[in-house]
């Protein structure tokens, strides 16, 4: 048992980094690995876009045992990113969803203005001038902007009804998670959660905002969360539904 304690940490007395990687159809995808002292048997998720995994486990499980683990698993891997939603790249015609209504893009021959989203002979359309090469980061810039007002007032809502306050917000393009509270009470939020409906979004700040109260998944948590987002159980479901389609759009292509 000593040795298996030890395994465990580091020479600093930190407790080991236990992420990695494995290969899957030719792609080697990274492996999160989370040790959670109320886990009874190790669990695999796909990530949001498949671009990567989340293992939790128990902290006894020998690496050994993890890595068979991930090897009786390789098949249901290869199904599980075989079955998500084919990669969407932001150009002219394509079609996207912005505040969980499906938009198309439409390119205006004008270098300046900015991106605006209107309906266009009956048809949600994000319009976008400039030049043509540019119009997938116009997108996302746009979409940017779109999520910070939303999330900073949804978040401002949610942490007064708590009583906490963030140190900052942050929008990002991480594939990991959604949103995120650090030991620091800051909180992040993936930009693409502007594409889903209104209430996801509010559910996900709410999520967050609760970790400043509850630094866990707790009952505890849950109960606040659902003191915020009483429906906050279809709004997860959502999330799992749909969000690998929200990372197929591609923002380099």
């Amino acid at each position: 048992m000593a040795n298996r304690l030890l395994s465990r940490f580091s020479r600093s007395g930190e407790p080991r980094n236990r992420d990695r990687h494995v290969e899957i159809d030719g792609w080697m995808l990274p492996v999160r690995v989370i040790e959670h002292p109320t886990s009874r048997r190790i669990t695999l998720r796909l990530m949001p876009g498949g671009d990567g995994l989340k293992v939790t486990m128990p902290p006894h499980v020998s690496d050994d045992e993890l890595e068979e683990f991930l090897e009786r698993n390789r098949q249901w891997v290869s199904v599980r990113r075989a079955r998500l939603p084919k990669t969407v790249s932001l150009g002219v015609g394509a079609i996207i969803p912005f505040r969980g209504i499906d938009h198309r893009i439409v390119h205006l021959d004008r270098l300046r203005g900015i991106v605006e989203a209107k309906e266009v002979a009956g048809e949600p359309s994000l319009l976008v001038p400039g030049e043509p090469s540019r119009i997938g980061r116009r997108v996302v810039d746009f979409m940017k902007k779109q999520a910070r007002s939303a999330l900073d007032e949804a978040v401002a809502r949610h942490a007064s009804a708590l009583g906490v306050r963030p140190r900052q917000i942050r929008i990002t393009d991480t594939t990991s998670r959604w949103g995120s509270c650090s030991t620091t009470r800051t909180l992040s939020f993936s930009w693409r959660i502007i594409m889903a409906p209104p209430q996801v979004l509010d559910y996900l700040a709410a999520h967050e905002v609760a970790h400043l109260r509850e630094m866990n998944h707790s009952d505890r948590f849950w109960s606040h969360v659902r003191s915020l987002c009483p429906d906050m159980e279809s709004h997860k479901a959502w999330l799992r539904r749909n969000g690998s389609g929200l990372h197929a759009i591609s923002v380099n292509a």
